[in-house]
């Protein structure tokens, strides 16, 4: 699915401040090369069907067995492979012998004590991948980790660490078979090893994820054949402590949210909540809600935190556009596509920001392959959008109580007409402060 750098920092994928981003959550990584092949998955959702379900099952098989999970393999014992490869020991002759071996210890105590770290970082690598291949020893995996599987188990066949994996233990091995093997590694087998440790990326990315779904509640989400459809139930904000849940229906049908409320009432809120939950569906996650169908999308688009960018000379507003242009040339392929626009034209004035508007919407409802979810502070354009069949107004409501603002982030059918900004500014002491600007002493 196609996604690009704007949306993912959009939906809070990724942040500067990580502990407010999905990858903070979903981070349960225990190795560098795991955490880089994470991000890599984060930044390539999937658009194939099969492939989706193909990591659904591939999480739905790993998170039946955490409890198994082999402990071997740590950062610690990767790194420390990586270092013996990249450092150039002494070179160790072809054929030693047992004396040969010590005095290769007595001459070069350095090298030689790396070489015995490595080697034993090395054996808990190759112990560990034993126990995972048992951990998928059941028949028919799944297309992808069926292919890391037999490619580790042909890597392991190797005569050399079949003799390996034949000792009892480490502390078996004698001075000469630990320059042996450190060798043989070193030389012999460096690409196999180092296949093994990128292999190793991708199972604990996928670890990883398996235990965000558990630890996170989320739930796998169902793909239809339908045409374009998003169908949630309790559908939540995940990076939220209290979120409010809600139902969400879109279709062909009913493909354009027009979404109207007060600040603070929720609206940016349920646009990344949807957003963030059919990313997730496509990257074979559980989603953060209590059920879910929806469609193959084949991108996601979002223009929610657009900036002015002074250095090029170009305004706010000049960006507004530029990403409704942008927006408009990927989606017109005949292709799904979500869109999710918070408070568009927010860089003119009112009248001009209302006819942009308008003529945006007109225009983008059309699409009957996409969804799109627009939310707006500019409530008179509704009126005159309501001949539009396929347009969903939906509002939520602030009720003022006394001098107190409450938000029920409820969503609710037709369109908002709260007027909270005065009262805002009222509450918090504004207005009163600037009565009295001028009676101040100097």
């Amino acid at each position: 699915m196609y996604i690009d750098k704007t949306t993912l920092y959009d939906l809070s994928v990724f942040n500067l401040q990580d502990d407010s981003s999905l990858f903070y959550l979903v981070d349960y990584t225990t190795t560098s090369e795991g955490k880089s092949e994470l991000i890599k998955i984060l930044h390539h959702p999937l658009n194939n069907l099969v492939e989706i379900q193909d990591v659904q099952e591939i999480l739905k098989q790993i998170s039946e067995r955490f409890d198994r999970w082999p402990d071997e393999i740590s950062n610690g014992t990767l790194m420390v492979i990586e270092k013996f490869f990249d450092d150039n020991p002494d070179p160790i002759p072809e054929e030693i012998s047992h004396i040969q071996a010590k005095v290769y210890k007595w001459i070069h105590p350095r090298d030689y004590a790396l070489i015995l770290f490595s080697m034993k970082q090395l054996f808990l690598l190759i112990k560990g991948y034993q126990k995972i291949h048992e951990y998928f020893s059941q028949p028919h995996l799944p297309a992808p980790l069926a292919e890391i599987i037999s490619e580790t188990k042909q890597i392991l066949s190797n005569k050399h660490l079949q003799e390996l994996l034949n000792k009892n233990g480490f502390e078996e091995l004698s001075e000469k078979e630990v320059l042996y093997f450190g060798r043989l590694f070193h030389i012999d087998l460096i690409q196999e090893t180092r296949k093994l440790i990128k292999h190793y990326g991708k199972l604990d990315a996928w670890h990883a994820m398996a235990k965000a779904n558990n630890a996170l509640k989320l739930h796998v989400p169902v793909f239809t054949n339908a045409a374009t459809l998003i169908e949630a139930k309790s559908l939540r904000h995940l990076l939220l402590e209290q979120p409010v849940s809600y139902d969400i229906t879109m279709n062909k049908d009913s493909n354009f949210i027009f979404l109207t409320g007060a600040n603070m009432a929720g609206k940016s809120t349920l646009i990344k909540a949807v957003g963030l939950a059919v990313y997730m569906a496509h990257l074979g996650m559980g989603v953060p809600a209590e059920a879910m169908k929806l469609s193959l999308f084949e991108g996601l688009l979002s223009n929610i935190n657009i900036a002015d960018n002074i250095s090029k000379g170009e305004s706010y507003f000049f960006n507004e556009v530029k990403r409704i242009k942008e927006t408009i040339e990927k989606i017109n392929d005949g292709r799904n596509w979500l869109v999710l626009i918070d408070e568009l034209f927010k860089g003119t004035n009112i009248q001009d920001a209302m006819k942009c508007s308008t003529a945006v919407i007109r225009g983008l409802i059309n699409i009957k392959h996409c969804l799109f979810i627009l939310s707006t502070h500019l409530y008179e354009i509704g009126e005159d959008l309501k001949d539009l069949p396929t347009i969903d107004f939906k509002y939520f409501e602030t009720i003022l109580k006394e001098t107190e603002l409450h938000f029920s982030y409820q969503l609710k059918n037709g369109i908002s007409q709260d007027r909270m900004g005065y009262l805002i500014l009222k509450k918090e002491g504004v207005i009163s402060m600037l009565e009295n600007l001028g009676n101040q002493q100097i």
